[in-house]
């Protein structure tokens, strides 16, 4: 049986791509892999941003990091490099990490850097959902 590809954030499967160098590595990640084929990717880096970087949250229509410098063109440019290869991949679904302003789907932080959520989805996410990608996050592991 031919198995789904599914688009899955980089971090959850162990590369060290966060913006403190570290990953979100999903600790039974390989069962995943008996149901799906994964397709890593990371829309930050893939923006052109660097591993570590300054935390960024979404404010408004932007994306800003802690320091206030504007990186919504790299977030930007990251979600449409990902949109690509989930088409040219064929990916129907996508295991992303909750909370990012990249990835986060459905509650993001609230731009402040005060760790408070707030209701919106992350740049790639976002765009991912509108091209008719379903998505998880890692709390919602067990769905898939």
């Amino acid at each position: 049986m031919k198995k789904e590809n599914i688009f899955v954030s980089a971090c959850l499967l162990g590369e060290n791509c966060r913006y403190d160098g570290a990953n979100n590595k999903i600790c039974d990640i390989e069962k995943l892999n008996e149901k799906y084929n994964l397709i890593s990717f990371c829309p930050e880096v893939s923006g052109g941003l660097s591993t570590p970087r300054e935390p960024a949250e979404i404010l408004g229509d932007k994306v800003v990091t802690k320091s206030g410098k504007d990186v919504t063109r790299n977030f930007e440019i990251g979600a449409k490099k990902a949109l690509i290869m989930a088409k040219k991949y064929n990916c129907k679904k996508a295991l992303l990490k909750s909370k990012s302003p990249s990835c986060g789907y459905g509650a993001i932080y609230d731009g402040k850097f005060s760790k408070n959520l707030i209701e919106n989805d992350g740049i790639c996410a976002k765009l991912l959902s509108k091209n008719g990608i379903e998505i998880f996050n890692e709390l919602e592991y067990d769905r898939l």
